[in-house]
This record gives C-alpha cells, structure tokens and sequence, in this order.
C-alpha cells in the first residue's frame, strides 16, 4: 500500500475552487463587486505567477467567512458545489483517483484552498484525507484567520510531514499528482512525481528532470 497524494485546483478540477467561490460570491452580491473581484483576479494571477502573498490572501480570501451565518454559508456551499464544481470534476480524474483506491493506496488531497470550500469536494470525490488551510473557528463562527501553516508551497511539505507523523508513515513508493509550479517542493519529495496537464513552467521541470507527464482533460 502506498500513499496517493492529489492536488485539487485544476488537477482533479478543469477549475480553480478559491477563485471559483469568490465568483460565486460575487454573484450572490455577498461581497464588494468592484474591490474583490479585483483581488480576486489579482491573487489568481499572482498564485499562476508564483509571487502569491499567502497571507494577504488569506486575509481576503477568509473575511467572507465571518460575515455570514454558518447556515448561509451551507446553504451556498451547496449551490456553489452544483454550479461551479460539479461542472469542472474530471472524469479522467474519477477514473485515476478509483485506479489507486482499488489497489489499496491511502488516497490524500493537498491543497491550498481552505477546508471550508475543499472538504465537500473532497467528500464528493470520496477521498476521506484532507490537508488544507484550516480556518479558525471559535463559538462557531468563523474569525477570519487561519490556524497552523497554510498548505501552500513548502508549507504543504511541512504539513504532510505533520501527517504522515501522526500516522506513522512514510512517503515510500508515494505519488503525487499536480498541475502546478507552486507544487514543486511536494513534487520532489515522493518516489512518483506526475504533472497533470502542467502551468508551462512545471512542465519545463518535468520534461528536464524525465517525471510523468499526464492529461485528465477530456
């Protein structure tokens, strides 16, 4: 049995989740529709060109979060799943993430998107472990601060490494599956590094160092 290890956001989705729900947002008038459109826009461009601000990210990217109830927030959760994600769930991806569970591999998803938005996707493609940012929760609302290291860049390293602990395994015959330059520090630590449908600069990575290249598009 080996560990399978699955970015999400435009690996095992032909879509960007965070970028999506602020979409989302925008079209419910939850939010500003001139300032976070902007920064929207902005981070996603940043995140392409690797010069994202995970923090001030965060810090927009969570308000939202805190200015409406728990059962709003469900309630668009659910809308935001039938009209952004499900559309964007790669059939190639089912068939790929199905491949490792019947052989018996521990299925993982890491992510930079938080858990609010990431775990009923995770949940809907039946992968029950879930690294991504957490956000605080206290009295059960949300803060709009995020607790422990964001799983962005090499903090998805230090978080999985953090897991694996937990759980007492290794990264032995582990792969991990992603699309994205920002990934590059996970990449290199497991035995079996696959760029899906690579950002030109993983694949120039990927062509020199000979890992796998794949496609999950239809």
């Amino acid at each position: 049995m080996s560990l399978a290890i699955f970015d999400l956001d435009n690996t095992l989705l032909s879509t960007d989740s965070d970028h999506a729900w602020g979409e989302f947002l925008l079209e419910q008038g939850a939010v500003d529709p001139v300032a976070y459109r902007e920064a929207n826009d902005r981070f996603l461009a940043d995140y392409e060109a690797g010069t994202l601000d995970i923090q001030a990210f965060l810090e927009v990217a969570l308000r939202p979060l805190t200015e409406h109830s728990p059962e709003q927030l469900a309630a668009w959760h659910q809308q935001f799943m039938a009209s952004k994600i499900e559309p964007h769930i790669l059939h190639k991806g089912e068939e790929l993430v199905a491949r490792h569970r019947t052989r018996g591999d521990t299925l993982l998803i890491v992510t930079a998107t938080n858990r609010f938005i990431t775990g009923p996707i995770a949940e809907r493609l039946g992968i029950d472990e879930l690294i991504a940012v957490e956000p605080e929760v206290v009295d059960g609302r949300y803060t709009g601060r995020a607790t422990g290291i964001p799983s962005f860049r090499e903090g998805k390293v230090k978080r999985l490494e953090e897991w694996l602990a937990d759980r007492d395994l290794t990264l032995d015959g582990s792969w991990f599956y992603s699309d994205s330059h920002n990934d590059l520090a996970l990449l290199e630590q497991v035995d079996h590094p696959v760029a899906v449908d690579p950002d030109p600069s993983l694949r120039e990575v990927a062509e020199a160092r000979g890992w796998k290249i794949i496609s999950l598009r239809d």
